[in-house]
């Protein structure tokens, strides 16, 4: 089947699936396998302190994949000090912008405190822009500052949390009302039924996180990888972790490690999401060869 969206299109992958933003894993060697199986595999550019070794990265990412991929730059989720402070900080962040456009990456992500700096680079290069939120007034906000598309995170996602964080099933469903641009999907989305929900409320794709982190190419220790594949999602510790307002980063995985058993392959697991994706749709009597959200009737 092929799968037309707003995202496929802007970004050319042929699934509307895009990595989440690693820290210290979101590499080369990771994002391509992502790339590769046909979503959009993103390179987390903080991961290297030295913008010679992140060039270096983007080189390799190109020798291991002729697929488009993608850059994140997270920001500080607060907002700077002073004026030099903040001025110092975006003229770091924009050395990675630049080398990313000098190597061909026409796909930046960025998340946290006001990076329409970054927005307003990217589109004096024609490349894209895609904000990453969790409030839809900051969504609405990011839209009106030119942003491309929007990744909303749902209470469901680990992380960064805001006292005022919705469900995914809110955020998206009411973003579809409230913005023009492609909205993705984020938290908690881990197996075919949750992709396919995301899609029909509106999202015009999904970024897979906690999914990716027991895969068999995410670089973690084997032990941490068995460790999250037998969480009990409905604990109350590992609910608090996840549910509490937390204004501290944490790593840990988000509730849709609940469908995960057992350790695939990155190319496995989107074949599986894709496949099963495919099978209930053609369940329900859906019996064409292409899934376009580009005529949406709710539109």
């Amino acid at each position: 089947m092929i799968w037309n969206t707003k995202i496929t299109q802007m970004m050319n992958i042929t699934y509307p699936l895009i990595m989440g933003a690693f820290g210290g894993w979101g590499k080369a060697e990771f994002a391509s396998h992502f790339s590769n199986a046909g979503g959009l595999g993103i390179i987390a550019a903080l991961n290297f302190p030295d913008p010679e070794d992140f060039k270096k990265d983007l080189k390799l990412m190109k020798d291991l994949t002729s697929k488009p991929f993608g850059v994140n730059l997270s920001l500080p989720h607060h907002k700077a000090s002073d004026k030099s402070s903040r001025k110092e900080m975006e003229k770091r962040y924009l050395t990675y912008v630049e080398i990313a456009l000098n190597e061909g990456c026409n796909i930046f992500t960025t998340s946290g405190y006001k990076a329409k700096f970054i927005g307003d680079r990217v589109h004096e290069a024609d490349a894209y822009w895609i904000h990453k939120c969790v409030l839809l007034k900051h969504a609405i906000s990011s839209e009106g500052q030119g942003a491309d598309a929007i990744t909303i995170v749902g209470l469901e996602g680990t992380g960064f949390k805001n006292p005022f964080t919705t469900t995914t099933l809110v955020n998206i469903t009411m973003a579809k009302k409230l913005l023009q641009i492609p909205v993705i999907a984020a938290g908690g989305i881990g197996d075919a039924r949750g992709f396919l929900a995301a899609i029909m409320m509106g999202a015009e794709g999904v970024c897979l996180g906690t999914a990716l982190m027991a895969t068999e190419e995410c670089p973690v220790p084997q032990k941490f990888k068995e460790k999250w594949l037998n969480l009990d999602i409905f604990d109350k510790d590992f609910y608090k972790t996840i549910y509490h307002y937390n204004t501290k980063n944490f790593m840990a995985p988000s509730t849709a490690i609940g469908h995960h058993h057992k350790i695939l392959t990155v190319k496995e697991l989107i074949d599986q999401i894709i496949s099963q994706a495919e099978n209930i749709l053609e369940c329900w009597g859906f019996q064409n060869e292409r899934f376009s959200t580009l005529e949406d009737p709710s539109n």
